[in-house]
């Protein structure tokens, strides 16, 4: 896809004028729509994925499930104030800097001005980043099957909200607001729903950046708690192997590193439309 942009530079800072061309914009639009479909579609094994956990449950020392509670439990002050997940927008600002030295980057209004293409790129890579970390997270608990599984699960969820929070900034959205933070939270539940939920949610994620429906979306996940339990339980089939000692490493590696690239997945997706729309309301304002 060719960007056409131009730049105007002012002292300490940089004033930018984006103009991508609309055509291409509404092709890559199309594009999610058509990952949304697919999204929507369930398989035989996903009727079947609660089973293991429902196993696992009955299996698991009562020390261990309190140990996921507690460990799970900070997971839902993420949505209040971030807590230990927040991610480094300074960091993420300075690999924009570098793709495009040219150019001045100081802030998140500057990122949000920049091509597309950098913005996938800059995304993919950190999401690569994190899938290998959890690859060798799920690798390394793997080794001690239903004791350390007990540290997988809370790992991966906090790889989870690391990268989707990465790639917010990647795409020039703020994780310290809380409408962000809620937005993460619909988009790991999104990948964790059955075919229905997964409906329910990505009708409540259209036209998110209007207030009504940001005020609708924050109400709906006040049982946070369920979210995260349903995401757990999600590991299903992938996990239940983990559970045999040492054979786990490779289960565990392949699960964790499934798990990342859903997350990333979903989270370009997502957050790409979102700045598509923004561009293309911007495109018609200055039409008119």
């Amino acid at each position: 896809m060719k960007v056409y942009y131009i730049v105007e530079k002012r002292k300490g800072s940089a004033s930018w004028v984006t103009t991508e061309r609309k055509e291409d914009l509404h092709q890559q639009l199309k594009e999610i729509e058509k990952w949304e479909k697919d999204q929507q579609k369930v398989w035989f094994w996903e009727k079947l994925s609660r089973l293991p956990f429902q196993l696992l449950d009955k299996l698991t020392p009562e020390f261990i499930q309190k140990k996921i509670g507690k460990l799970l439990d900070e997971v839902g002050s993420f949505v209040q104030t971030g807590g230990q997940y927040l991610t480094s927008q300074k960091q993420i600002i300075n690999m924009f800097q570098k793709k495009l030295p040219e150019e001045i980057f100081e802030s998140l209004e500057d990122v949000q001005k920049a091509p597309l293409s950098v913005m996938d790129e800059i995304a993919e890579g950190m999401g690569k980043n994190r899938i290998n970390a959890a690859t060798v997270q799920g690798a390394t608990t793997g080794v001690g099957g239903v004791f350390t599984l007990a540290a997988d699960i809370p790992a991966v969820l906090g790889l989870s909200l690391k990268t989707l929070q990465d790639i917010a900034v990647a795409y020039g959205y703020d994780p310290k607001e809380k409408k962000e933070r809620v937005f993460i939270v619909k988009c790991l539940q999104l990948t964790s729903a059955d075919v229905v939920g997964k409906k329910s949610i990505l009708q409540g994620l259209k036209d998110y950046d209007q207030d009504r429906t940001y005020k609708n979306v924050a109400s709906e996940i006040q049982g946070w708690r369920e979210v995260v339990l349903g995401y757990r339980d999600t590991f299903g089939w992938k996990k239940l192997f983990q559970l045999v000692p040492v054979a786990g490493m490779v289960f565990g590696a392949a699960a964790n590193r499934s798990t990342l690239n859903d997350i990333t997945e979903t989270g370009m997706m997502l957050y790409k439309k979102r700045r598509i729309l923004a561009r293309l309301k911007e495109t018609e304002q200055g039409m008119e």
